[in-house]
């Protein structure tokens, strides 16, 4: 498996860990605020070769205690097992970032204790989210049993929603708080424009707006904060 980027640290991607971080390329989404949109569209070299991979984490030991795997989605690849399985037995804590279409892979990943912490994209209530995906048309079932499959799982897990003022409005946080009801862990990140987003033109709400949404969905979840957002 081809590494198509490496943070070689990181203290916040992985919560509670001294981590490096992952990039996998190929997304079957084309979410028009991507920060990683030549990454999700499958373009690019590798940076490194998994072989090169391992000996940078064997080199790590006793510095870092984690690995983030990230992408693009990870979940597209059927080696992604193998992958994790090799970073568990050099004995790295691993998170996974999933866009949650694919439960068959997140669910033969849990039921093999190969993930230690996961993070999963809500992008918006069901009406909306196929347009904030790039998508015509999406199948929110395997979206729904990801969200079940991670609940359920007994592993420390995150959902997070993106807020981009062109996407999001306050109608649409009660139905994704319906979505993720009794949830552990809920965040709203402020998006970010840098020179990797694909289309100009996307903003973020302001920091009252934000706490506003963010009132709006605490009552669904265990505990839901800000990301990114300075008040």
């Amino acid at each position: 498996m081809d590494i198509h980027g490496l943070q070689k640290m990181t203290l916040l991607d992985f919560p509670g860990r001294v981590a490096c971080t992952v990039f996998l390329k190929g997304c079957d989404l084309r979410c028009p605020f991507c920060h990683n949109y030549e990454l999700a569209c499958g373009e690019g070299d590798a940076v490194m070769s998994d072989t090169a991979f391992f000996d940078f984490l064997a080199g790590r030991r006793g510095l870092l205690d984690g690995v983030a795997i990230t992408g693009g989605e990870p979940c597209l690849y059927s080696g992604l097992p193998d992958f994790v399985r090799q970073i568990r037995g050099l004995g790295f804590a691993v998170k996974l970032d999933t866009n949650g279409l694919h439960p068959d892979m997140l669910s033969s990943l849990l039921r093999e204790g190969l993930v230690d912490y996961a993070a999963m994209d809500i992008k918006n209530s069901p009406e909306k989210y196929a347009a904030t995906c790039g998508r015509e048309a999406l199948d929110l079932a395997p979206v729904r049993e990801s969200i079940s499959l991670l609940m359920g799982s007994g592993i420390d897990y995150e959902f997070r929603t993106t807020v981009v003022r062109e996407f999001h409005e306050a109608d649409d946080f009660p139905q994704i708080g319906e979505m993720i009801r009794g949830a552990r862990r809920y965040y709203l990140q402020a998006f970010t424009d840098r020179d990797t987003v694909p289309f100009e033109g996307f903003h973020a709400w302001p920091a009252e707006e934000m706490q506003k949404f963010l009132e709006i969905v605490r009552p669904y979840v265990a505990e839901a904060a800000l990301r990114g957002v300075s008040l």
